[in-house]
C-alpha cells in the first residue's frame, strides 16, 4: 500500500514540474506572439499617420507637428483625382496630359477601412488611451533645408498589460545599443520617412 501511496505521489510530483517546465517554454513563446501581433496593429497605424503626414507635407509643404492640425486637416483636405491620356500630337507616347476629373476626400481615402476612426489617429493601440508621440522641424542637409517629422509609440504604452519584467528587459537591451525602445516612424536628425520596423 505504501508504495503504491509512494507511486502515486512521485507521479503527483513529476505532473506538477513537468506543468512548471511547459509553462516557463511556453510563456516566452506567448508573450513574443502576442507581441508580434500587437506590433502588426501599431505600425499600421503608424504607417496611417505616416501617409496623412505626405500628404499634408504635399499640400502645405512642410508636416505637421501635432495630431490636431493633422487630424483636423485629413477631415476637411481633398485630393484630386488626376485622368493621365497620351499627348496626340507625341508620337513617342512619352508625353501625358493630366486632366482633373475630381476630387476625394482624404478622409475617404486613407480612412475608409479602418478599424479606428479619424479622431483615434493619435491613440496608440492597447495603451488604455496614451497618445503618439509626434513632432516636426526642418534640418540642414548639403545646404538644403529638409522638412522632418518623427512619431514615437513607446513599448511600456503598445505592450501594456503584458509581463512587466519582459518589458522593461527589451526596453533595457534597446538601450544598450542605442535605439528607441519602441517603435517609431521617420526622424528628427535625418531626412528619412521610414519606420524603425523596415
Amino acid at each position: 500500500m505504501k508504495k503504491i501511496l509512494l507511486q502515486l505521489a512521485l507521479f503527483i510530483v513529476i505532473v506538477v514540474i513537468g506543468y512548471f517546465v511547459y509553462d516557463s517554454i511556453m510563456e516566452p513563446v506567448e508573450f513574443n506572439k502576442e507581441k508580434k501581433q500587437r506590433e502588426l496593429v501599431v505600425v499600421n497605424k503608424l504607417k496611417d499617420i505616416r501617409t496623412s503626414q505626405m500628404v499634408y507635407k504635399w499640400v502645405h509643404g512642410s508636416y505637421s507637428n501635432n495630431f490636431d492640425s493633422l487630424i483636423a486637416f485629413c477631415s476637411v483636405a481633398e485630393l484630386p483625382v488626376v485622368k493621365m491620356i497620351p499627348d496626340p500630337e507625341d508620337t513617342t507616347f512619352t508625353k501625358t496630359i493630366n486632366d482633373t476629373i475630381g476630387y476625394i476626400k482624404v478622409s475617404d481615402t486613407l480612412f475608409k477601412n479602418k478599424d479606428y476612426t479619424l479622431s483615434q489617429l493619435a491613440v496608440i493601440p492597447f495603451s488604455d488611451g496614451e497618445l503618439f508621440t509626434m513632432d516636426a522641424d526642418t534640418i540642414e542637409r548639403g545646404g538644403v533645408e529638409v522638412h522632418v517629422f518623427e512619431v514615437l509609440a513607446p513599448y511600456t504604452a503598445y505592450m501594456k498589460g503584458m509581463d512587466k519584467q519582459t518589458v522593461i528587459n527589451i526596453i533595457a537591451k534597446q538601450e544598450d545599443i542605442e535605439r528607441y525602445a519602441g517603435l517609431k516612424v521617420g526622424s528628427l536628425v535625418e531626412p528619412t520617412t521610414d519606420g524603425n520596423w523596415e
